[in-house]
């Protein structure tokens, strides 16, 4: 099979290599659609602890049974199919008090290699997280479940209700899912970013308010946006938003997010800093506004079962977030792209013109 290989940051080389067979309880995919990632993203520009190089990269997919194993009762050669390249082991410590998405072994056991014609689904992975895939949804769509299951996720906790005031910072593909499901609870959203044409999508995708910062900071702009979303008839002024959500991974801004929230409002720290980064926060107000700072990481078989009932039910415009698409030998045009700040998301298919 051919498969896109991460040979050392900034070089991906496209290489035959063999294609696997699936063991009993296993199944192998071919590959109709995947999907370019922030992770995948960060490796590329300078490598990743869970993105082994050199090796086969990529995890957001969706494809067609090609082979299944012995014992495999639920799916059957040519299934249309959507799945997460993940799944708990069940046996764990934390799988045994429920914390699925904090299994020690999720990362362990984890499928890379959607930037491939095959991808190899162990028994795990089989049995939780694979779905078949309703003809309603384009295949580029069906490859949303992972990123939506992470969203979700973090989502699933938080009291979320209409007429909630909510700070997304950061309009690249996680941002933009946030404000989807932000706007399907009914919450009032903002978006900031430094990218213009990544605003512009924001606001397309029903974003209240847009607002373009200045390379990592945002000064300012509780400031400016106070005079907007004022109550106009002067009851209450604007006192922070309720919930932030942090999409950037960047350690600066993690810090600001936390003056961005009102007393008692929830910041979720959704992007990945760099291994080794630290932050500090005003533990004066940590304390007396009882500000929840929020770790959010992977999901469980639960979110993905929720994060797969949205995009069946078409309730997301997920493809928006698609800036074009390639052919499985243009892997790296897409993430130069992407590294230079151009797109949002690329999606990449067996064959066809790119």
């Amino acid at each position: 099979m051919i498969a896109n290989v991460l040979i050392k940051p900034g070089l991906i080389e496209l290489r035959e290599l063999e294609t696997p067979s699936p063991s009993r309880g296993e199944i192998l995919v071919r590959v109709m659609a995947a999907l370019t990632c922030g992770t995948d993203l960060k490796a590329f520009k300078r490598g990743h602890p869970v993105i082994p190089m050199p090796g086969v990269f990529g995890h957001e997919f969706s494809g067609v049974v090609a082979k299944v194993g012995s014992g495999v009762r639920n799916f059957r050669v040519n299934d249309e199919i959507m799945a997460v390249h993940s799944a708990p082991c069940l046996e764990c410590r934390y799988c045994r008090k429920r914390l699925y998405n904090l299994c020690e072994n999720i990362m362990l056991t984890k499928v890379l290699g959607a930037f491939s014609e095959y991808v190899l689904l162990p028994s795990h992975i089989v049995r939780q997280n694979v779905f078949l895939k309703p003809h309603n949804i384009s295949f580029e769509e069906a490859a949303f479940l992972e990123p939506l299951s992470c969203v979700v996720h973090g989502m699933n906790s938080l009291g979320v209700k209409k007429g909630d005031r909510a700070l997304v910072i950061g309009a690249g593909p996680i941002g933009l899912l946030h404000l989807l499901l932000l706007k399907l609870r009914g919450a009032q959203v903002t978006v900031a970013d430094k990218h213009t044409s990544k605003l512009r999508v924001a606001r397309e995708l029903g974003s209240d308010y847009i607002h373009r910062v200045a390379g990592n900071k945002m000064p300012g702009h509780q400031q400016r946006i106070k005079s907007r979303l004022s109550d106009p008839k002067g009851d209450s002024g604007f006192i922070g938003f309720d919930y932030v959500f942090e999409c950037t991974g960047i350690p600066e801004v993690w810090e600001e997010s936390a003056g961005y929230v009102r007393r008692g409002g929830t910041v979720v720290l959704f992007g990945g800093c760099r291994s080794g980064a630290s932050v500090t926060y005003d533990a004066s107000r940590l304390h007396y506004d009882e500000i929840t700072l929020k770790g959010v990481f992977h999901f469980s078989p639960e979110d993905v079962r929720k994060a797969y009932e949205l995009l069946c039910g078409r309730n997301l415009n997920v493809s928006r977030l698609i800036t074009g698409s390639y052919t499985m030998n243009h892997v790296s045009k897409a993430f130069v792209r992407l590294a230079k700040g151009r797109g949002i998301k690329f999606s990449f298919k067996p064959s066809g013109k790119s």
